[in-house]
């Protein structure tokens, strides 16, 4: 199997452009994945982020953790099991609307590293989603101003730690999904591996690298893309022994109000209405998303479909502006 796409996007100034941009699309048509090097986020700070993310873990959520496997007895399951995450999880949210000031136990250093580190991450989600529309032949900031909504797009952060688990084999750290937003930036532990996505019915390693930044598309972006781009199933392992995985990962999502369709170039002049992925409004995917995440992609864009449909009949298109 080819090996997994890792960008140096460095080359982007340079005379190797085209073909960066060409391992980009590759990457983003057929993995749905990819990784960045030479991003322009300081090494110096990802160090600093990784350090207090893994120092508040063994603060004040390790006992936690440790204590709620034990009162739901998953330190002795003895089958799969498949309604659970083997993860300890807290959220920053940012855009509209900080929270950080808010999210408890947070020491006030790393409050104020991780609001410079979110917007480090949304600087180059902006940046990645002017590749993408370069390279998919719309106009300059198309994809901002559709997740702009009327107010700003969704970003927060998800900062998750996978401690060591002593059944990896019926417990996932993580359970296969789509990502249901739009473009998502991860940073992970570049010593534990456990993250894998399915390609080709396999399910594939993403290689940790120091100081890179994993990037993922979001079933947003397959819609927009009517299907030129693909979300794609991935899954975390988890591991039994070492000190545990670190994954901070940013979602840059529609806003609320933002209506999603497929970008009118890139729907073939052929196609028929009913080849085409669905329009509606990004709230109402996440209501049936929050319901239905660990199922198949699928059967979610059927059920927008056909809300679309009797939005039509019943009061007329949805306004895409």
């Amino acid at each position: 199997m080819e090996s997994f796409p890792i960008i140096n996007l460095e080359k982007l100034n340079g005379e190797e452009r085209g073909l960066t941009m060409e391992k980009i699309k590759d990457a983003c048509e057929n993995w749905g994945f990819f990784e960045c090097v030479n991003h322009g986020i300081p090494h110096e700070l990802l160090d600093r982020v990784e350090k207090m993310t893994k120092e508040h873990y063994k603060k004040c959520m390790e006992d936690r953790f440790k204590e709620s496997i034990k009162n739901r007895g998953l330190d002795s399951v003895r089958s799969e099991v498949n309604d659970v995450d083997w993860e300890s999880t807290f959220y920053l949210k940012h855009l509209p609307l900080s929270n950080i000031s808010h999210v408890p136990d947070l020491d006030d250093d790393y409050r104020t590293l991780m609001k410079e580190f979110a917007g480090k991450i949304e600087k180059l989600s902006e940046e990645l989603l002017e590749l993408l529309c370069e390279n998919l032949g719309l106009e300059k900031g198309y994809l901002k101003n559709v997740f702009h909504g009327s107010k700003s797009p969704t970003f927060g952060t998800k900062v998750s730690n996978y401690p060591p688990c002593p059944k990896p084999d019926l417990i996932k750290g993580l359970r296969a999904h789509t990502d249901a937003g739009g473009i998502i930036l991860l940073f992970q532990d570049d010593k534990v591996s456990g993250l894998q996505l399915l390609k080709d019915g396999e399910w594939v390693d993403v290689p940790p690298v120091k100081h890179s930044i994993v990037v993922n598309l979001g079933d947003q972006l397959e819609v927009i893309t009517n299907g030129k781009y693909k979300s794609v199933e991935h899954r975390v392992i988890a591991q039994t022994d070492g000190e545990g995985r670190m994954s901070i990962a940013s979602f840059y999502n529609p806003g609320s109000d933002s209506v999603i369709f497929p970008a009118p170039e890139l729907i073939g002049k052929e196609s028929e209405k009913k080849d085409n992925y669905p329009k509606f409004v990004f709230e109402d995917y996440m209501k049936l998303y929050s319901a239905v995440k660990f199922q198949a992609k699928e059967p979610r864009f059927e059920a927008m479909k056909s809300m679309e449909t009797t939005m039509v009949n019943n009061v007329g298109p949805l306004a895409t502006a």
